[in-house]
């Protein structure tokens, strides 16, 4: 069996092409003129995620996040490149990958006026399981997701995190092989985001595959065991969130002053112990640099200090974060402030489970 549950290589999708498109699946393809014509939202898109694991997938807004799970999950066909999701071919059968995959977009697709379990039960005749079939798999579903006893209330009664489960657990109607999670906890609090992180490791510890994009960093840090980053429709990076944050350096030992007078006396004293060069912040006062021995250096910089009468607001150590690796690759931050996604086809990720259900 292959040990990857998602494979992409080489994969293109490009908007407003002149000219003839080149055949889906087709590697290279550029049409019959052989010119890179329209806008690419993926560009040569490589991706390996493997069985069982939670796959982080990052990326600025318009990077092709949202573009890559809609080529994978047969909601976009694509101009080059080959796919294979749950070992099977997306361009030649796209049919038998839909019988294999869940979604969820960033907004949860269930109805406010069902309850929890009609709506799974809806999703289920949908998915031509039966009435029968459906009772009993909203039944299972409504058990692993911890919503037994808010089944029979209005989905207009869930909290925010409450409604995406239940989304996920519409996801999981067909127990795919692998569930393409695209911004689950948008706009969600911090409860509501720690109860999908709880249902997705859940999955996850059952066998399916999850391929998660996100623009918040902390929740890729916390589920994913690999995380692929994203920009202009090309993979940039891949790795573990450690190995990732350990390309951005050691740890580093910052001293935000009272006064923007002292930030010279800050940047001596860090520049004592500091491996590379000190980096300043003037409008927060900040001076910080990547340090080797983490417990000594913070106390000679706190002693140097202390000696001087340098006032310090803060002082301490921080370890590389993944937004800093984001910051480096891509040259700016998440924008998970931003709203939703917008790839190159201008179109906005929602929660609709179209097409899998044929």
């Amino acid at each position: 069996m292959n040990e990857h549950a998602v494979l992409a290589e080489a994969i293109q999708k490009r908007y407003g092409e002149k000219g003839k498109k080149g055949r889906s699946g087709r590697k290279g393809s550029r049409g019959e003129s052989g010119e890179r014509g329209g806008t690419y939202a993926l560009d040569g898109f490589d991706l390996a995620v493997r069985r069982g694991t939670v796959h982080g997938l990052l990326g600025p807004n318009g990077a092709g996040k949202t573009t890559a799970v809609r080529v994978l999950a047969t909601l976009l066909r694509f101009d080059g490149g080959r796919a294979e999701v749950a070992g099977v071919d997306v361009a030649r059968d796209p049919r038998r990958v839909r019988s294999r995959v869940g979604l969820a977009g960033q907004y949860a697709a269930v109805d406010e006026i069902f309850t929890g379990r009609q709506n799974l039960e809806m999703f289920g005749r949908l998915f031509h399981l039966g009435s029968r079939r459906a009772a009993l798999r909203a039944g299972e579903l409504l058990e692993q997701f911890d919503l037994v006893e808010a089944g029979g209330k209005g989905v207009g009664e869930y909290s925010g995190g409450m409604r995406r489960r239940l989304d996920l657990a519409a996801s999981m109607i067909l127990a795919p092989q692998v569930l393409f999670l695209d911004e689950p906890t948008t706009g969600l609090d911090p409860r509501g985001r720690g109860e999908v992180w709880d249902a997705v490791r859940a999955l996850v510890a059952g066998g399916t595959t999850v391929l998660l994009t996100t623009q918040y960093l902390d929740e890729a840090d916390k589920l994913a065991s690999r995380i692929t980053v994203i920009d202009q429709g090309r993979a940039i990076a891949d790795d573990s969130p450690a190995e990732l944050k350990n390309t951005v350096g050691g740890d580093r030992i910052e001293v935000v002053v009272a006064e923007h007078a002292d930030i010279p006396a800050a940047v001596e004293a860090v520049a004592r112990v500091a491996d590379a060069a000190v980096e300043t912040d003037d409008a927060a006062r900040r001076v910080h640099a990547v340090v080797s021995d983490r417990v000594a250096a913070l106390t000679e910089v706190a002693r140097t200090l202390q000696d001087r009468g340098t006032a310090v607001e803060d002082i301490g150590l921080r370890r590389p974060s993944l937004d800093d690796v984001f910051l480096r690759l891509t040259g700016r931050r998440t924008g998970a402030d931003a709203g939703p996604e917008a790839d190159a086809d201008g179109d906005v990720a929602t929660g609709v489970k179209e097409g899998v259900a044929a």
